[in-house]
């Protein structure tokens, strides 16, 4: 996983044990990964189904810029999310 220079701000999408996407933003994704994992300060999203894996990462240099992104990708259909994912592996 590549990791973000401090205040850079990142979409991420994660997919849960029963296939679900999840997609959100953080400008330090590694502790809020650990946030999911452990169901601390995590999404309540991850209550339904845990995170399995990380497969999406898009870096971005502000917060508006990933909420204005992470706002468009969540808009998107499940296949349309596979494509990015497809074509954007990290």
């Amino acid at each position: 996983m590549a990791i973000s220079p401090p205040n850079e701000w990142e979409v991420y999408i994660i997919e849960t044990v029963s296939g679900k996407l999840y997609t959100g933003i953080t400008n330090n994704f590694e502790r809020r990964f650990d946030n999911h994992l452990k169901g601390h300060r995590g999404a309540r999203f991850f209550n339904l189904s845990k995170p399995l894996k990380v497969v999406f990462r898009e870096p971005h240099f502000n917060r508006s810029e990933a909420s204005k992104r992470e706002a468009f990708i969540k808009k998107m259909t499940r296949n349309e999310k596979l494509a990015l994912i497809t074509s954007r592996r990290f």
